[in-house]
C-alpha cells in the first residue's frame, strides 16, 4: 500500500490567471466559491495520447495530432510492463522536435522509479528543447511490481519517495547550490543548468486513484490527472484534493483538472465496448468487460460528448484521449466532431 504523505515542502505562491476563475466543486465541504482553494480553468481543452510503436508511427502521428487542433500530446511511462513501451521522456523529446506549439506531457511519469536529481536534469533539458511546452504528470505506479524490484525501489516506499522527489526537483529547477537531506535522498550542494523555461519548472500534475494521491495533489500538485475513474469518483477526488489543499494552507491555487480516458470510436456502441474490453485486458492482463463501460469513451461522437459532459459536471477541464484503436480514427473524429463541439459543453456555474 502507498505510504502516508511525509514530505515537507514550503508552499509556493500561486495566483490566478485571466483564463481561470475560482469555481466551487460539485460536492464536499467547499460549498461557497470563496472557500474553495482550487482555481479551475474556465475553458475546456482536449489532448491525445501519442503511441510509440515505431519511429515511423511517431513521425506520422505526432504532427497530425497537432494539425488536428488537439491542445496537447501525452505519453505513458513504465520501465517494464506487460507490453512494450518506449521511454516517456525520450519519446517526448523526439515528438517535440517534429512539432511546434502543441503542449507535451507525461500521463504519467513514474517518479519513484528514478533518482530525482537525474529526473530533474532530463526534464529541465526537455522543457528547454521543447520551448517550455512540457507538463509533468507524475504517479507512483505499483501495478507492475517487477519494475520496482528491477530498479531497487521498495514498493511500499513509492509514495514517500514521490513526495520527496517533487520537493527536490522544484528546488533544483529554481535554486543554485541545493542541499537536501531527507528520508530517501541526500545530495548537494549542487546546481542544475539550464533551468526550465517556465518559472518554477513545468507544472506537476499528480495522477492516481487512491487517497494518498489526492493528498499529494492537494498539498504538492499544480493539477490532477485521473485514471480509470468514473465521473462520480472524479468529483469525489476533487473534493478530497481541495480538502488537503486547504489543510496545507494553500489558497487560490491555479489547478488543472485532467480526465485521462481510454477511447474507442465506432458507430456501434457494443462493438466499441468489445474492442475496449479486449485491448485493456491485454494491456493490464485482467478482465475489463465491466470496467470498460465506466472508464472509457465509447461509441459515436455524440455518445463521447455525452460522456464528456458528465466529467465536465464533475470538474474536468481537460480530456486526454487514449486510443484503444488506430489513432487515425480518433484524430479524424476529434478534428471533425469532438473538438468543434467541446466549447458547447456546459461548465457548471
Amino acid at each position: 500500500m502507498e505510504s502516508e504523505y511525509t514530505g515537507e515542502l514550503a508552499q509556493r505562491a500561486l495566483y490566478a490567471s485571466p483564463d481561470r476563475a475560482v469555481i466551487a466543486l460539485p460536492c464536499g465541504p467547499f460549498k461557497e466559491a470563496h472557500m474553495n482553494p482550487l482555481v479551475l480553468e474556465t475553458d475546456l481543452r482536449c489532448g491525445m495520447v501519442l503511441g510509440g510503436g515505431s519511429r515511423e508511427q511517431v513521425l506520422d502521428v505526432a504532427p497530425r495530432i497537432e494539425a488536428a487542433g488537439f491542445d496537447s500530446m501525452w505519453v505513458g511511462d513504465h520501465v517494464s510492463f506487460h507490453i512494450p513501451i518506449v521511454d516517456a521522456l525520450t519519446l517526448l523529446t523526439f515528438a517535440s522536435a517534429i512539432t511546434e506549439t502543441i503542449r507535451i506531457g507525461t500521463a504519467v511519469y513514474l517518479l519513484p522509479l528514478r533518482h530525482p536529481t537525474t529526473s530533474a536534469k532530463v526534464i529541465s533539458s526537455l522543457d528547454v528543447l521543447s520551448g517550455g511546452r512540457l507538463a509533468l504528470g507524475v504517479g507512483v505506479g505499483g501495478e507492475f511490481p517487477p519494475e520496482f524490484r528491477a530498479t531497487g525501489v521498495p514498493l511500499a516506499e513509492r509514495g514517500s519517495r514521490a513526495d520527496e522527489a517533487i520537493e527536490i526537483m522544484r528546488r533544483l529547477w529554481t535554486e543554485d547550490g541545493v542541499e537536501h537531506k531527507g528520508r530517501h535522498f541526500e545530495l548537494g550542494p549542487i546546481s542544475i543548468d539550464p533551468k526550465p523555461i517556465k518559472a518554477g519548472g513545468p507544472p506537476i500534475l499528480v495522477g492516481g486513484r487512491k487517497e494518498p494521491s489526492m493528498r499529494r495533489a492537494g498539498r504538492l500538485g499544480d493539477g490532477y490527472i485521473s485514471h480509470m475513474c468514473s465521473p462520480e469518483f472524479f468529483a469525489d477526488n476533487l473534493k478530497q484534493i481541495a480538502h488537503h489543499a486547504s489543510e496545507a494552507g494553500r489558497r487560490d491555487v491555479p489547478f488543472e483538472t485532467s480526465c485521462f480516458i481510454f477511447t474507442v470510436v465506432d458507430n456501434d456502441y457494443e462493438a466499441a465496448h468489445e474492442r475496449a474490453s479486449q485491448m485493456l485486458g491485454r494491456i493490464y492482463n485482467t478482465d475489463f468487460r465491466e470496467a470498460s463501460k465506466k472508464y472509457c469513451l465509447l461509441g459515436k461522437a455524440e455518445d463521447c460528448l455525452e460522456q464528456m459532459q458528465r466529467f465536465v459536471d464533475a470538474g474536468a477541464r481537460r480530456f486526454i484521449l487514449s486510443p484503444l484503436m488506430d489513432a487515425d480514427a480518433v484524430i479524424e473524429l476529434g478534428q471533425s466532431q469532438i473538438l468543434p463541439e467541446l466549447q458547447n459543453l456546459r461548465i457548471p456555474a
